[in-house]
């Protein structure tokens, strides 16, 4: 099985950035641990800050992974255009949030890409990334 996580932007300042809302761990430190906790499944991982570039990397997993896992980050609640590359393609996509987003600023509580995912974990830390596999191995 070939799972995907894609992170957006500034969430390769995890450990760093906000340590109080998304804590003190990086997402490679974590992501080691996802592995070694699912050594059955085939886990990638894909970060960038821009747009395009998540996309592209929807468009080349998805329709040959068995799952994809996506924190957009900010893209979130602005691009039309990732939530479009969600829906375009077969592989099915659990969006996934650290923080409550719900709880945050009003711009946070929309998300465009909620409507084209099989479902959505938010605020539950980075334990929400192993919900989201623990769903696909299921």
């Amino acid at each position: 099985m070939n799972l995907l996580i894609i992170n957006g932007p500034n969430l390769n300042l995890l450990g760093k950035r906000e340590p109080s809302i998304y804590g003190s761990q990086t997402f490679e430190e974590y992501f080691e641990s996802l592995k070694a906790a699912y050594p059955q499944v085939n886990l990638h991982y894909f970060q960038s800050n821009h747009e395009g570039a998540l996309i592209d990397k929807i468009h080349e997993v998805g329709f040959t992974f068995e799952g994809i896992i996506i924190n957009a980050g900010a893209y979130t609640h602005t691009s039309i255009a990732i939530a479009d590359a969600i829906g375009a393609i077969t592989t099915p996509v659990i969006e996934v949030h650290i923080s409550n987003i719900h709880a945050r600023e009003a711009f946070r509580h929309h998300s465009y890409l909620g409507a084209k995912c099989v479902g959505s974990i938010v605020g539950l830390g980075l334990k929400g990334y192993r919900l989201a596999v623990e769903y696909f191995v299921g």
